[in-house]
């Protein structure tokens, strides 16, 4: 019965990968399934806190998981019996928590190492994005010490939402764009929440530019020459992605969401988190790479630094 209306979107906004995204974002968001994955801890609850109140799409549908081995060798029953009655009542807290908001919601315990069980039951449920605290550590700290938000955020096959302390709305959003089909994604999966009234996005790029560093042995004329060229160079380079930005906020503008630009120079997880800093947002959106082969060890500089550094929460885009 959807698909006439989303042939319709698609028809609408004509051809290509942005506008496929688009119909597809748009047909999921007819079910859009959210994970939360909890363990009652303080940023466990935070994320329940932060799944309550996030614009997600009219028509949503919520779970959690509860997922931690209590048979490992334990080796006594009252203690497995303990722990076991431990995560019924967190999972029960859970339902509670979800309930107010979704009337369906329901929370599976799962006996298994958590980032495993967290990982496959967002696939079996076919989640859009999972939602979870983050105890990650610093760039230093995670190399030494394991963090089941980190490995989850780096094998998941969904977008993954990571919080420290639960907002109390989702008004203002920074999404990182370099114009790659991951930031295009992030845009895609904002564009498909129900921004608020007052709702906007700041759409931010970073442009590598060109330093006048010229030789000091050149006649002064040609130094003058190639320092108008490099202005001229860097000033294009800048104009392009405003011009990339423009385009790209067209779905978001049609959403509902009012869209301010920043264009910077320099590196962009430093340009990306001065802006985070300065204008104190609600979410950051960046995308993060594939999940294949390897490549689930590397999110990217800018999605690992962000993860680590960003005060406020973080949506990663697949």
């Amino acid at each position: 019965a959807d698909q006439p209306a989303v042939q319709r979107q698609i028809s609408r906004c004509g051809s290509g990968r942005r506008c496929r995204q688009k119909g597809e974002l748009m047909s999921r968001s007819r079910a859009f399934r959210i994970l939360v994955a909890t363990d009652g801890s303080s940023t466990a609850n935070a994320a329940l806190a932060a799944a309550a109140v996030f614009p997600w799409p009219a028509a949503s549908l919520a779970s959690a998981v509860v997922a931690s081995p209590v048979d490992g060798g334990i080796g006594s029953t009252k203690l497995v019996a303990a722990l076991d009655r431990s995560r019924g009542a967190i999972a029960a807290a859970a339902a509670d928590r979800l309930k107010a908001r979704w009337r369906d919601a329901d929370v599976r315990v799962v006996d298994a190492p958590p980032v495993e069980a967290i990982v496959e039951e967002a696939s079996r449920r076919r989640a859009d994005v999972i939602v979870m605290g983050w105890r990650g550590h610093g760039p230093v700290r995670r190399l030494l010490t394991g963090s089941v938000s980190r490995g989850v955020v780096r094998r998941a096959g969904c977008a993954v939402l990571v919080v420290r302390r639960p907002p109390a709305r989702i008004r203002h959003v920074v999404i990182g764009f370099d114009g790659s089909p991951l930031a295009e994604r992030a845009i895609g999966l904002i564009a498909a929440l129900a921004p608020p009234a007052d709702g906007r996005v700041t759409l931010f790029t970073a442009v590598g530019t060109i330093a006048p560093s010229l030789p000091g042995l050149l006649p002064t004329h040609t130094r003058s020459a190639l320092a108008v060229e490099l202005r001229r160079i860097n000033r294009s380079r800048v104009a392009d992605a405003r011009w990339a930005q423009v385009r790209a906020a067209r779905d978001l503008t049609d959403a509902g969401w009012r869209v301010d630009h920043a264009v910077s120079a320099g590196a962009p997880l430093r340009g990306l988190l001065a802006l985070v800093d300065s204008t104190r947002p609600d979410l950051v959106a960046v995308g993060a790479r594939g999940v294949s082969g390897l490549r689930h060890l590397l999110l990217g500089s800018v999605a690992e630094g962000t993860l680590d550094r960003s005060p406020v929460a973080v949506l990663l885009a697949r």
